[in-house]
């Protein structure tokens, strides 16, 4: 039988469901799933291999209405992520409908080509009504001629395999792009910088999170199997520094332990994180930074 191969990417508001949809189907906690928007920021692939069928999941930034550099690199990370795939999924969440977020994102996809690749999936229905379930698939495809509906829970599971079965057959007929039992074509250093990102979005509130970074410094296999990480955490004012910190370092040593605990799930193996706090005032203009998160250094033009 022949192989297939191909890119799904996953576009949508923030908080639509598209790390968690991702994870659900890996099987594995691959991208950070918070509470808060834009909650993704590196462009995360997640890879799974199906009878004969390789799918590569293209996490995206939620859509939302940019303001500064780093937002218009992750819009821009979104609709090239849409481009370049062979399958869409636009998710819309449940409760929220026909936003006019999503009016736009349909608007886009019309006017670009390749709009035949889009599918709709509906989340978090177990949240809403069947009665209003219903109306809102009517209303999306009174809008726009979606290739496929999908209704599903992607934090219980509830249709997610008819998802994916479909997925399986919807990919191009190929050979395969990675190795059977590889998970993601991210390195283990921007993954583990993530978990930490993940932990400071959970604890920090208002725009403290969104204004600083994480990045992996060393990463160490030690010979009784454990890992090594240090990371620094970059913010962009001496204020956030203390703030990340907390009293007597109360903040960061909690993060630190949230942060350890998910890593030891994720790597199934014991260890032992460091983490620093620096301020860098101009990180968010810094090229590199785009670079080891998969963003092109905008100018601002999507």
């Amino acid at each position: 039988m022949s192989t297939r191969a191909g890119v799904v990417a996953l576009i949508g508001e923030s908080n639509a469901g598209k790390s968690t949809l991702m994870n659900r189907i890996l099987g594995v906690k691959l991208s950070a799933v918070t509470h808060k928007v834009q909650t993704t920021r590196a462009r995360i692939r997640g890879i799974i291999t199906i009878d004969h069928s390789q799918i590569i999941f293209l996490d995206t930034p939620g859509l939302f209405q940019p303001r500064r550099r780093l937002d218009h690199a992750m819009i821009a990370a979104a609709w090239s992520g849409a481009r370049d795939a062979d399958v869409v999924l636009l998710l819309v969440e449940a409760q929220r409908g026909l936003t006019r977020g999503v009016r736009m994102i349909l608007e886009e996809f019309a006017a670009r080509p390749r709009a035949d690749m889009v599918s709709v999936v509906i989340n978090k229905i177990d949240r809403v009504a069947p009665e209003a379930l219903l109306a809102l698939s009517a209303e999306l495809n009174a809008l726009f001629v979606f290739r496929n509906t999908f209704m599903l829970s992607a934090t219980s599971g509830n249709g997610v395999d008819d998802l994916t079965n479909w997925l399986a057959g919807q990919v191009p007929v190929g050979p395969w792009l990675y190795d059977a039992d590889q998970i993601s074509d991210s390195s283990l250093r921007v993954i583990a910088a993530e978990k930490t990102r993940e932990q400071l979005l959970l604890r920090l509130h208002q725009e403290v999170p969104y204004q600083l970074m994480v990045e992996t410094e060393t990463w160490e296999n030690r010979r009784d199997g454990s890992v090594k990480i240090e990371q620094v955490i970059y913010v962009m004012r001496k204020g956030h520094q203390g703030i990340v910190l907390g009293r007597k370092g109360e903040t960061i040593r909690a993060l630190g332990r949230e942060a350890r605990r998910e890593l030891e799930r994720f790597l199934a193996c014991p260890v032992h994180l460091f983490l620093r706090v620096k301020v860098r005032p101009g990180w968010m203009e810094e090229p590199e930074f785009y670079a080891q998160v998969g963003l092109k250094f905008s100018d601002g033009n999507t």
